[in-house]
């Protein structure tokens, strides 16, 4: 199989209802773009979610990067592109290249991937996929010049907001939307924040699911002069996600 066939492109335009008020990409629809190729990409080869759900199994996204120069602007045209890298036993590699209006890359993202059984919420052996079959897909030729997510440790002690997970933040699986964690945690900074910075990096590392009802803590620190790193918990305690956030100056 050439590297052309292992690597998926789809097509997008940037509606007005998907951008914030600076007219560009909001980050939170960028992630659903992006999970949405994953799925294209994997459904199109034959080992996407509803071929998994007919023997119990499903994805379920680990971790996730995105790297950005720019955010495409409303009504603008864009692609995104994906391939996965890697294939492990309990873990597979996936990357994305976002290309804006001119043709020229914008962005990166890079993602982890399990497969679980939707009966023990537990991993699956992605070797055994298919006779092994999804490793016929991977594309080592494609670069991704990003760096892997990083490890994050928040040692905040007081939450900087709480929210209570309520009908839209649920997702099919009746677990909270991987995309609304994005959306909640950008909400932490108020709106004077994006007139003057902008998001050049975005971190998520999903640990745990939580579900209707939850009470959600945000717990924040900036390590770093525009770097913050975000830890969720459910219900007073238990970690459900971390998050990394990088801002650059508005150019």
């Amino acid at each position: 199989m050439s590297e052309e066939n292992k690597i998926g492109v789809y097509n997008f335009v940037a509606e007005p209802f998907h951008v914030d008020f600076t007219g560009r990409l909001t980050m939170g629809v960028l992630g659903n773009h992006l999970l949405n190729c994953a799925g294209f990409h994997a459904t199109e080869r034959g080992f996407g979610i509803a071929t998994l759900n007919e023997d119990n199994y499903t994805w379920v996204l680990s971790r996730l990067a995105i790297d950005l120069n720019e955010m495409p602007y409303q009504y603008e045209e864009f692609n995104i592109s994906t391939w996965v890298e890697n294939v492990y036993r309990l873990f597979t590699d996936r990357n994305f290249a976002i290309m804006g209006k001119d043709g020229k890359k914008i962005g990166y993202a890079r993602s982890v991937w399990a497969m679980i059984n939707l009966s023990t919420r537990k991993p699956a052996d992605l070797l055994a996929l298919h006779g092994g079959g999804i490793t016929d897909y991977i594309c080592k030729d494609e670069p991704c010049p990003i760096e892997k997510p990083s490890r994050i440790k928040v040692s905040a002690t007081e939450p900087v907001g709480k929210i209570e997970a309520k009908y839209s933040d649920i997702d099919i699986n009746g677990h909270f939307n991987s995309v609304r964690y994005i959306e909640h945690i950008l909400d932490l900074f108020p709106l004077s924040f994006y007139k003057e910075k902008r998001i050049s990096r975005f971190e998520m590392a999903y640990v745990a699911e939580s579900y209707y009802g939850d009470e959600l803590s945000f717990y924040r620190d900036e390590t770093d002069e525009g770097i913050y790193e975000v830890e969720v918990r459910k219900n007073g305690n238990e970690v459900v996600c971390r998050s990394k956030v990088i801002f650059d100056n508005n150019i």
